[in-house]
């Protein structure tokens, strides 16, 4: 049988988590080591054959599988077989439907959003995960970037501050090609984790912090490890280190209204926190640290739990998978959700250094022809103690965690 006509054999296949999205699986890669996302027709012969249809409104190839998301009012009963014609008709008439090699064209406001989300992934999310809260870039249209604040961060009184003198600075030093930053949170529909509205005072404990303890440098609260470190139950180089590695998370919030002149830094690890505050004075104390916005970790959780799942499922011949096919496969959508995907990986790899176990993450990559992880998967591998060896590459340690990860599954 001809390559074409194994190509043109097609299954239809639908996540169970969102009714809107179609996938359509050939029998080999619809173009060797293309993995591409198309928000509109553009230049590429697929995505002009697929937006021609009445009611499609995304469409993302990964591998053998074609992803395409339906607007609501379309039947699939109708648009599912005229995208299997369409798709059957394309490979009839080219051998290069993505075009450009498989690249999609980025525009500047794409590349302008998958800058802030790194941002945002590498230098942000890290320190407000430590009360539950993220903060996502929701869509970037002629440089404007408009972010979205969720967990502890929303609702939260010092939101507004955190964002415009901490993300707001960091996002403008690093892209000056943005024009303006919008906050498109809906504030009243969340929780305060830390200014409660309506709880009254902060709470006291009668703990003055010394003099000389915490301190101000370039606008950032600096706290005395040799006196914070036994806190947190760690030594001094460990809290350095921690710090540095992400293991050790901070955040610092300004309050507003009733609170203002007031400012708290809580910084946390795996099993203990510690809170100050800190008044217009500058007179600090000791306060209860806030409780972790319990529903936001449960939803992260949940997400590392569905990934672990679906990567424990996946056959021999379906390893390794981008992590854009990983976030289609779980029904993840909207800008973001290759960023919720990587940061439930890395749960995972903490979950299995902790139990000695093979990283089942090793079978998520970047898209690419040499199919390995990105730069954060070998980050945090180093940090966990299980990054390469003397001598050895980053694709060569990748290599070897697979092998042990399929012996273990063969098991």
């Amino acid at each position: 049988m001809s390559d074409t006509a194994t190509r043109r054999r097609i299954r239809a296949q639908g996540p169970a988590s969102d009714p809107e999205v179609m996938g359509f699986v050939l029998d080999m890669p619809i173009q060797e080591g293309a993995s591409v996302r198309f928000e509109a027709a553009g230049d590429a012969p697929l995505a002009r054959a697929l937006f021609a249809l009445d009611g499609v409104v995304r469409v993302e190839v990964s591998g053998a599988t074609i992803w395409v998301k339906k607007n609501a009012e379309s039947d699939w009963a109708t648009l599912k077989p005229a995208i299997a014609d369409a798709i059957r008709k394309l490979l009839d008439e080219t051998d290069a439907p993505l075009g450009q090699d498989g690249r999609e064209e980025t525009t500047p406001d794409q590349a302008l959003l998958e800058a802030v989300e790194t941002l945002l992934n590498q230098q942000v999310n890290p320190a407000v995960a430590a009360h539950g809260g993220h903060i996502s870039v929701e869509k970037v249209e002629g440089g404007a970037v408009y972010l979205r604040m969720s967990g502890g961060c929303q609702g939260c009184a010092a939101s507004a501050a955190t964002l415009r003198e901490g993300v707001e600075r960091m996002l403008r030093a690093a892209l000056p090609q943005i024009d303006k930053i919008v906050d498109v949170t809906d504030h009243a529909a969340g929780d305060n984790p830390f200014y409660a509205r309506d709880d009254g005072p902060s709470p006291i404990l009668n703990r003055r912090v010394p003099e000389g303890v915490i301190g101000w440098e370039d606008g950032q609260i600096i706290v005395d490890p040799d006196y914070l470190a036994p806190k947190l139950g760690i030594t001094p180089e460990a809290l350095r280190a921690g710090l540095q590695r992400g293991d050790v998370v901070g955040v610092t919030e300004t309050g507003e209204g009733k609170d203002s002149g007031k400012t708290r830094i809580v910084l946390r690890t795996t099993t203990r926190a510690w809170a100050a505050e800190i008044d217009a004075s500058g007179a600090a104390r000791e306060i209860p640290p806030p409780r972790v916005i319990e529903a936001a970790a449960g939803r992260e959780k949940e997400l590392a739990n569905r990934v672990r799942a679906h990567l424990q499922g996946l056959a021999d011949d379906e390893v390794p998978i981008t992590y854009g096919a990983l976030a289609r496969a779980l029904g993840l959508w909207a800008p973001g959700s290759i960023a919720k995907v990587t940061r439930a990986l890395e749960t995972t790899m903490r979950e299995d250094a902790a139990a000695d176990h093979a990283f089942i993450a090793a079978r998520a990559v970047n898209r690419g022809r040499d199919k390995c992880p990105g730069k954060g998967y070998f980050d945090l591998a180093r940090a966990l103690s299980r990054g390469p060896r003397a001598g050895e590459s980053e694709s060569d340690s990748h290599a070897r965690e697979l092998r042990r990860l399929n012996k273990t599954m063969a098991k």
